[in-house]
């Protein structure tokens, strides 16, 4: 009797269980599929949702906001804090709110300063119905920059002599091993000099020389080592040298499609060897009067009307390419104001052999007084050039020998031009129209340098977030107290990032967190040489000393103090 109730018993149980999974009209039904679930927000140390995304803290707490509770079993692998550029995972804490529909993520231990690091959500997280991320989502976000000094704090009269010591480096034991020339980058091919850095690195060595970094005979025979190259070895137009050359052989290296001379980097390295020769000027030893008489046979051989197309313009030309038969290819590039070539003219005037008339200053280079701007900016007005005044470097590389103090002509006063021309781009970088991360009173600068993946000369109106030091170091003569507040920070709050074998490397960008590896002749031979200019006018006395100098710069219609 009772396996017979028992039975019935299991008889309608099994009756109901079926009609459970049956429709009314006998259909089988689906089993029933969990809602799929959504990120709704999240917040990176309560910031939610943030468009900054620079300047958070080394222990950021990052939360997840979800539409529904999350099985905390899927957490592990779904959501992770990764650092962006190795890819590494960071160790991080969990906990939950909100009865687990919020995630809160914590490093275990403190980031890295200024580093990029990626929290992500992926789609294999669950919700605890088991339910699906409906998509995965990631947030990139940028660590606040160490403050802390990186190096013991030493005075600035020894910082200065410690960062004109470190970038000499660069010229004396990176030097080429055969000419002794300057070599154009440190990461480029190791037989290619150039013929400006070369002569922003001579000066550099008569730093050196007057600083006791190296001895006055060292010296001179590494710069005899260089005038022998230059007669012996080099290629030569009308006395003017490549913009690249062989170290080893002296042949012409191609720079972009100029194959032959290039006038205005020949003027930087006349120079720096006309400075040499008013510095080592010893009538006792041999190897200083050989010196100066190989700079004076290099320097009356170069003939600066020829670029002219030998008298027929009105104007220089910055490239002759001999391989090239159209006229306009040449002659490439008429030299015209403003910009870095003032010292083209000024030693085209001043050649005791070949020398220019004012007329092709006035009209070459000053473009019949076309060269004036005039506007202001910031506050501050700009005689002559582009608009915001261009990359630095237009008041550096030529105001390495002349000294723009109390300079004039018919078209600006030069210590106003070079100084205003700093402030500008200095409270550029400050006023930061772009919101470029990084960018302040103490992080400045914008000229010609490496850029990631290429090279640009920065300005104003070509600002792609590099800061180059060469940029606000090379202006301390102008700025001295923005210039020397830049140094400090490059140095002691970046220099874990920027500085190295031979002083601080050719640009960063805080905004990418990319430092260059390379160091540039041109761009490192203007820090020592203003920092020096700054402090004792060396190689502005020892240029505008020449009676060369004097004597054109008078003929272009100059007038200063000192001439």
């Amino acid at each position: 009797m009772k396996f017979i109730i028992c039975y019935a018993s299991y008889l309608l149980i099994m009756l109901l269980f079926e009609d459970c999974h049956k429709s009314s009209n006998g259909a089988q039904m689906e089993p029933v599929v969990p809602t799929n679930f959504n990120l709704i927000t999240y917040d990176i140390d309560g910031s939610v949702e943030p468009t900054n995304l620079y300047n958070y803290s080394v222990t950021p707490i990052i939360k997840f906001k979800f539409s529904a509770a999350i099985s905390r079993q899927t957490i592990g692998a779904s959501i992770l804090l990764n650092d962006a550029i190795s890819g590494s995972v960071i160790s991080c804490s969990i906990s939950f709110q909100n009865e687990d529909s919020v995630v809160v993520l914590q490093p275990s231990s403190s980031l890295k300063n200024l580093s990029k690091y990626t929290a992500s959500v992926a789609t294999s997280l669950k919700s605890i119905s088991g339910g699906s991320l409906s998509s995965s989502s990631s947030i990139t976000f940028f660590t606040k920059i160490d403050s802390i000094n990186k190096f013991s704090t030493i005075s600035d009269s020894a910082l200065l002599d410690l960062v004109q010591k470190q970038t000499f480096k660069y010229f004396w034991e990176f030097g080429h091993p055969i000419c002794g020339m300057a070599l154009e980058r440190n990461n480029g091919d190791n037989n290619v000099v150039t013929s400006g850095g070369s002569g922003f690195g001579i000066m550099a060595m008569i730093v050196a020389t007057n600083r006791g970094f190296i001895t006055r005979s060292a010296a001179v025979a590494r710069l005899n080592t260089i005038t022998d190259f230059l007669t012996t070895k080099c290629q030569r137009w009308h006395g003017a040298f490549s913009h690249w050359i062989n170290g080893n052989t002296g042949a012409t290296v191609f720079f972009g499609n100029n194959d032959g001379a290039d006038i205005v980097e020949t003027s930087y390295l006349m120079q720096g060897l006309l400075c040499a020769r008013q510095y080592f000027n010893s009538s006792t030893d041999p190897n200083e009067k050989v010196l100066r008489d190989s700079i004076n046979s290099i320097w009356n051989s170069v003939d600066w009307v020829w670029f002219t197309q030998n008298g027929a313009q009105k104007s220089i030309y910055w490239q002759y390419n001999p391989s090239f038969t159209a006229p306009s290819d040449i002659w490439s590039i008429p030299v015209s104001g403003w910009n870095e070539a003032l010292i083209t003219y000024v030693l085209a005037a001043a050649s005791p052999t070949h020398a220019i008339s004012k007329q092709v200053y006035d009209i070459g280079w000053a473009n019949n007084g076309a060269i004036k701007n005039g506007t202001g900016y910031y506050g501050y007005n700009l005689p002559l050039g582009p608009s915001f005044g261009g990359p630095l470097f237009f008041s550096h590389y030529s105001f390495l020998g002349i000294n723009p103090n109390g300079l004039t002509d018919a078209y600006a006063d030069y210590s106003v031009q070079t100084k205003n021309h700093t402030y500008i781009n200095y409270n550029y970088c400050k006023a930061n129209p772009k919101n470029y991360y990084g960018y302040s009173a103490n992080c400045w600068g914008l000229t010609a340098s490496d850029i990631s993946g290429g090279y640009t000369a920065s300005s104003p109106t070509n600002d792609v977030s590099v800061i180059a030091p060469t940029a606000a170091i090379s202006s301390i003569p102008y700025t001295p107290l923005e210039s020397m507040a830049a140094l400090k920070y490059f140095y002691y709050t970046l220099g874990d990032k920027i500085w190295g074998t031979y002083g601080f490397s050719d640009a960063f960008s805080l905004q990418n967190l990319w430092y260059a590896g390379s160091y540039l002749a041109i761009d490192q031979g203007p820090i020592i040489i203003m920092i020096e200019n700054y402090r004792s006018g060396l190689l502005w006395n020892l240029f505008t000393g020449c009676p060369e100098v004097k004597s054109g710069m008078h003929n272009l219609g100059f007038n200063a103090p000192y001439l």
